[in-house]
C-alpha cells in the first residue's frame, strides 16, 4: 500500500505562475493512477480560480502511462474569466511529455430547482461490507464480496477518504474526482481473454457540494464495448440519496485490441492511464 495522504498527493507546489508541481510520489515503479493525475490537475486549475467558483465540470483525455514514482508538473491556461463562469484548460507533464490534458469549468453557484430522476440502488450499509483493497491513498472503500459479474472490480460500492477535508468544495471535489477512477463499468464483457484496460477519457459532472470524507456511493453502469474501446457511466451519491457527481469513462478493451488483460487490472487496482 502506498505510503501519504491525500492532502499529501493534492499538495501542489506553484514554481511559477500557473504552473505547479505535484511532488507526491509512490515508490515501487507502478503507473500513475489516472484518478490521481485528474484529481491534481482539477487542484491546479482550481488555484488560479476566483474563491466564490467552484468546479462544474472536467473532461480529460489520458494520452500517455505516467509514473508514480515521479513529480508531475502541471500547466494551466486561463481561458476566461466570465460574470459567472471560469474556463481552464491543464496539461500534466512528465519528462517534457504530456500524459493528460483537461478542460474544465467553475461556476458561481446559484440557488434554483433542484431535481433528479435516478433513485440510487439499494446496497447494504458500509458498515456491513467487507474492507475492499485497493491502491488508493486514505480512502477506505467497501464492497459485496462478490462482483455482479464475478470479476474483481466492484461496479457498486461505497467509498470514503479517511482524512477530514472540511466544507472546501475544491478540495472535496478534487477527492471525488480521485476515487471516481477506482474501478470500470465495463465488467459485465470480461472473460478470460478479454477485459477492461486503462482508461484513456473521462469526464465527470459536478451538480451539488458532497464530503467525500463521508460515505458516498458510486454506481457504475455499462453501455456498449465496440471498437476495442467501451464506454461506461456512473453517479456518485451521499448517503442521503442525492446525487451529486455524474461520471462518463471511455476505456481500452483488451482482449479486443489483441492483449490479454494484465494480472493487476484484474486485481482491481484503479484503471488509470
Amino acid at each position: 500500500m502506498p505510503t501519504g495522504s491525500i492532502t499529501d498527493m493534492l499538495g501542489l507546489e506553484e514554481i511559477d505562475r500557473d504552473i505547479y508541481r505535484a511532488s507526491f510520489v509512490i515508490e515501487g515503479g507502478r503507473h500513475l493512477y489516472g484518478g490521481q493525475v485528474a484529481a491534481q490537475a482539477l487542484m491546479a486549475a482550481g488555484l488560479t480560480v476566483d474563491g466564490d467558483r467552484r468546479p462544474h465540470s472536467l473532461h480529460g483525455y489520458f494520452l500517455r502511462a505516467g509514473e508514480a514514482d515521479r513529480p508531475t508538473v502541471f500547466r494551466v491556461e486561463r481561458d476566461r474569466d466570465g460574470r459567472s463562469f471560469s474556463a481552464r484548460r491543464v496539461v500534466a507533464l512528465q519528462r517534457g511529455a504530456v500524459l493528460f490534458n483537461m478542460a474544465c469549468s467553475f461556476h458561481v453557484p446559484v440557488d434554483g430547482i433542484e431535481e433528479q430522476v435516478a433513485v440510487p440502488p439499494t446496497l447494504a450499509a458500509p458498515d456491513d461490507l467487507p474492507p475492499y483493497t485497493h491502491g488508493l491513498v486514505s480512502v477506505d472503500m467497501r464492497a459485496p464480496a462478490d462482483s455482479p459479474y464475478g470479476w474483481a472490480w466492484p461496479t457498486r460500492f461505497w467509498v470514503r477518504v479517511t482524512e477530514d477535508l472540511g466544507e472546501g468544495e475544491l478540495v472535496n471535489a478534487c477527492a471525488l474526482t480521485y476515487v471516481s477512477d477506482i474501478s470500470t463499468g465495463l465488467v459485465k464483457w470480461a472473460d478470460a481473454q478479454r477485459g477492461p484496460g486503462p482508461s484513456i477519457d473521462h469526464t465527470v459532472y459536478f451538480h451539488r457540494p458532497l464530503r467525500a470524507d463521508r460515505w458516498v456511493l458510486l454506481d457504475l453502469v455499462p453501455h456498449i464495448v465496440a471498437q476495442g474501446r467501451g464506454v461506461y457511466t456512473g453517479s456518485i451519491s451521499g448517503s442521503d440519496g442525492r446525487q451529486a457527481v455524474t461520471l462518463v469513462q471511455e476505456g481500452l478493451f483488451w482482449g479486443d485490441m489483441g492483449m490479454v488483460p494484465p494480472a493487476s487490472h484484474v486485481a482491481g487496482y484503479g484503471t488509470g492511464s
